[in-house]
């Protein structure tokens, strides 16, 4: 990799930057920045620039000829964000009022950066969305301000060219990519009446008809939208803060679909309990949702809500697709171990099953070939540090920072598309800096009378393995209907049974004893005399009837549970009981 700043580390030793693979050694054109109350920081998009606040001065140099473009007078900076285009630096500050509880000064700035000068000023008070957004073309910059969401134009800031109005607009996000521009706005529910989200496209404003599509929805107090990278589809996730049903302690979650044409959905996922996430693929026409309680299912779906693979179940609780989208990292942070599953989304191969144990971070490399996983402060103030792999599962470069020490943030400096080409999954490893450990799993508890005795194994959850979802019967790439697949699987099961039906016409007085024939015979019940025994016989065949019912629904093709498997295996033990109840032995 040819980058000068490919990774950028910030912690209580300071602001340093290390070069990516294969080197992995400190960058010598970047100065580092030894003061220890460094609180923000962040590249430009194209990653040509990158600015720092030491508590001092806030810093922006050029990082292709490693140069001080500014040093701004700004030492309470907690918060900056680069526009697009380089040509404006947005600073926020916490706001504060002055002793006498007078109005206290703008503390959202927007500096030039060719001149350094400030272009405004705004009163932001809550840090929350607090950064203005911007076209990717910076034609047009939007700020919600008192439910109103302002926008402006060529970045001239002391005009507002547009607003748009809806009762109570909560949060707003601009479309990526080219004009023209749309804007997905959310606004809560209040009185009973339901929250929604509408598209409108700049600058139509005029009303709800001329939204592009529009979704209400109960159960809503805040959602978090994303636009695909083609800008053709939304995707939001409504919270709740508590789920009254009692079921989940992270509240309650739903997926829902916007299309810019005008379509509209809610996304079905199989298994109930919270959405942990949910991330599109760069190729705009699918995208991934991990949820369920755990172990948490994870599928992907593509533009008609339809799913095309689930990767079965397993502890992850995130998602993360490569640049390229070619490859799909599902993980489990956070309160899990640190699994990762790596997956050839094309052909939907798993390439490798590494384990990066208490991190509480992973971002891709522009690259698309290398992977930082890293254990941050303060989510976790011990053992931090950062790793480098390659997707096949190797580590090639680890750091821990000294135990007294600690480590806030760890980024990779961003490149544009293109700049790096997709290369062919590679599924063998390849060679890594630290032998590959396999890590041993965590031995149960067991009671001291116990241990001198065989290992039962025995699982509170079964693990449901990856299936794909496309269906294969007439060649069709149409997924069926629920109701449709309900069909066809009633009607394989009548077919079934005629079939045996049939079978059983031919077979001769001699078979009168196969189970079929002795459950479905038309012959009045014999009574032996003794009601318990009576009653034993009539709830034997009872079970032998579920069971044929079993054999008939895995003849149509359904995946039976566990314990359905087990009684399907007890048949031959009911038939012998049923035998000598019936002769009385």
């Amino acid at each position: 990799m040819s980058c000068l700043f490919p990774l950028a580390v910030r912690g209580s030793e300071g602001l340093y930057m290390v070069n990516g693979p294969p080197s992995f050694t400190e960058s010598v054109a970047f100065q580092r920045d030894s003061g220890k109350n460094c609180k923000a920081v962040g590249f430009s998009k194209d990653g040509s620039l990158f600015a720092w606040c030491n508590g001092e001065k806030l810093n922006v140099v050029n990082v292709t000829r490693a140069e001080l473009l500014h040093s701004f007078d700004l030492p309470k900076t907690v918060c900056l964000e680069f526009s697009p285009k380089n040509n404006v630096l947005a600073t926020w500050q916490a706001y504060a009022t002055a002793k006498d509880g007078t109005a206290g000064v703008p503390n959202l700035q927007l500096h030039d950066l060719r001149t350094g000068k400030c272009l405004k000023s705004f009163v932001q008070k809550k840090m929350q969305n607090w950064c203005p957004c911007w076209a990717d073309d910076e034609s047009i910059c939007a700020r919600n301000v008192n439910n109103e969401v302002h926008f402006f134009e060529n970045n001239n800031f002391n005009t507002i060219a547009n607003k748009l109005h809806l009762q109570k607009v909560s949060d707003f996000v601009l479309s990526p990519g080219a004009q023209p521009t749309k804007v997905a706005v959310y606004v809560p529910g209040s009185k009973g009446a339901p929250s929604f989200v509408r598209l409108y496209q700049y600058p139509n404003f005029g009303g709800p008809q001329s939204a592009l599509a529009n979704k209400s929805f109960f159960k809503a107090d805040k959602v978090t939208m994303l636009w695909n990278k083609k800008a053709t589809a939304v995707l939001v996730v409504a919270s709740t803060e508590v789920d009254k049903s009692g079921a989940s302690y992270y509240g309650e979650q739903t997926l829902h679909y916007l299309a810019a044409s005008g379509e509209s959905a809610v996304v079905q996922l199989p298994k109930n309990g919270p959405i942990y996430d949910v991330a599109w693929s760069p190729n705009s026409v699918e995208f991934c949702a991990v949820y369920g309680f755990m172990p948490a299912k994870a599928t992907v779906f593509n533009l008609k809500c339809d799913p095309v693979f689930d990767f079965g179940t397993g502890p992850r609780n995130a998602a993360y697709y490569s640049p390229h989208g070619h490859i799909l990292v599902l993980a489990g942070f956070g309160n899990l171990r640190g699994q990762m599953e790596v997956w050839d989304v094309k052909n939907y191969k798993l390439i490798s099953k590494p384990v990066a144990s208490d991190s509480t971070y992973l971002a891709w490399c522009p690259d698309g070939e290398h992977i930082v996983t890293a254990t941050c402060a303060p989510r976790l103030r011990v053992g931090n540090g950062y790793k480098i792999w390659h997707y096949t599962g190797s580590v090639l470069h680890s750091h821990e920072v000294p135990c007294d020490q600690e480590m806030w943030q760890v980024f990779w400096q961003p490149f544009l598309d293109g700049v790096f080409p997709e290369r062919a999954v590679r599924y063998q490893a390849v060679p890594g800096e630290l032998p590959r450990a396999e890590p041993r799993p965590a031995q149960a508890y067991r009671p001291p009378a116990l241990r001198n005795r065989p290992v039962t194994s025995s699982k509170l959850h079964e693990d449901e393995p990856p299936q794909n979802m496309k269906p294969q019967l007439g060649g069709s790439d149409k997924p069926l209907s629920k109701t449709a697949l309900k069909n066809q699987r009633k009607h394989e099961a009548k077919k079934a049974a005629k079939q045996e039906a049939k079978a059983d016409a031919h077979q001769g007085p001699a078979q009168v004893k196969a189970p079929q024939n002795a459950l479905q015979s038309t012959v009045p019940a014999v009574t032996t005399g003794d009601p318990e025994v009576d009653k034993k016989i009539k709830n034997l065949k009872k079970k032998l009837k579920a069971i044929e019912q079993l054999k008939e629904q895995a003849a149509a093709g359904k995946q039976l549970e566990k314990n359905q498997v087990e009684k399907i295996q007890k048949e031959a033990a009911l038939l012998k009981e049923l035998e000598d109840l019936e002769l009385g032995v």
